[in-house]
């Protein structure tokens, strides 16, 4: 008898532990089986062109900011709240750009459906402009009627006022003789720098910002667009602006030029999405090789194409180009146009 009740007990705990552990693994119970969450720690909780973790719901595009729309990356689901960064005891972390916060959440792949909501275009495009007679604004490309009204691009201004814009991906070229033609005429200029030249050369870049210049992205390697990943771009910008910051100690103004003008409509979503105005020109030249005749090309290609709000593209390691820069800024300034950074622009109405 004793032998079959202490069967009959052994038996009911068994069933009682078997029981338990079965609840343990169950929805209602504990991390089912496959959950990457599983086995993670609880974490405190505290946040060049030429002519021719679940994050939070991503908000609609209506009405919505750039902010808003991206992802927020949860602490206890193990996104960064800063990349790179810590903050001291008792302070709060520094706020990260959209850029930084959506880099965080593509390492942690815990984006959600942020890319999905772009533009779904990925065809190729090159950027172009038709030149038209003297004084007059240029024709430019019907894929402009294709842009959304959140895209944010200008190709042209407007009123009297030239956008002098240099792209270096290439050879730093004469740097001395370059600012001193901007001094001397009291011209300030928006540069495109690519990020190695940047890292290559910091204090060329505090020299421009100390003297007024604007120095905008164009992206760390400055690479094809069209022939990288989503992440990829957003690192691309994500550490761009890591490196301009620690360069200069501000955060950099929000304007992108794609290298080699090559996009598409779902990257130029992207990068507005981010807060960046893409930045493309309405004169530009075959500078990036040697010009048969010399200083005269490039003040003559700029000269016969001079117009409101004319954006040009000059590519800073041209010997040329530098060579004819005071006398293009004086012929312009006679011309009666002012000289104005991008933060500056008026570009005309869709």
């Amino acid at each position: 008898m004793k032998k079959a009740l202490s069967r009959a007990a052994a038996l009911m705990l068994l069933g009682s532990l078997l029981a338990s552990c079965s609840d343990a693994g169950t929805p209602g119970g504990g991390t089912a089986v496959g959950d990457p969450a599983r086995n993670r720690p609880e974490a405190p909780r505290t946040d060049d062109g030429n002519t021719g973790a679940s994050p939070s719901p991503v908000q609609e595009r209506a009405g919505d900011s750039d902010a808003n729309r991206l992802p927020q990356a949860k602490p206890s689901e193990g996104a960064p709240a800063s990349p790179g960064r810590t903050a001291a005891a008792g302070q709060p972390e520094p706020e990260l750009t959209p850029a930084q916060r959506l880099a965080a959440t593509v390492s942690q792949n815990t984006y959600g459906d942020f890319f999905s909501k772009l533009s779904a275009d990925r065809t190729p495009l090159s950027w172009y402009y038709m030149k038209k007679p003297k004084g007059q604004v240029p024709g430019f490309p019907a894929d402009i009627k294709k842009y959304k009204p959140t895209d944010k691009a200008v190709w042209v201004g407007t009123g009297k006022k030239v956008y002098l814009t240099l792209d270096n991906g290439g050879p730093m070229g004469d740097t001395d003789k370059l600012l001193k033609a901007l001094r001397d005429n009291d011209v300030k200029a928006n540069f495109f720098i690519a990020g190695y030249n940047m890292k290559a050369h910091p204090d060329y870049v505090k020299t421009l910002v100390d003297e007024g210049h604007l120095v905008a992205n164009h992206t760390m390697s400055h690479k094809d667009f069209n022939e990288l990943s989503d992440a990829e771009i957003v690192k691309e910008i994500a550490d761009y602006e890591k490196l301009y910051k620690e360069i200069t100690g501000k955060e950099i103004e929000k304007f992108f030029r794609f290298p080699y003008g090559h996009y598409n409509l779902h990257i130029l979503d992207l990068v507005s999405q981010l807060g960046y105005t893409s930045v493309f020109w309405s004169t530009a030249m075959r500078d990036w090789e040697p010009r048969p005749n010399g200083a005269e090309d490039p003040y003559n290609d700029i000269m016969n194409n001079l117009h409101d709000g004319n954006i040009i593209l000059m590519h800073q390691g041209s010997p040329e180009n530098i060579e004819a820069l005071d006398r293009i800024i004086k012929a312009i300034k006679e011309a009666g146009y002012e000289f104005a950074l991008l933060n500056d622009i008026q570009p005309p109405p869709r």
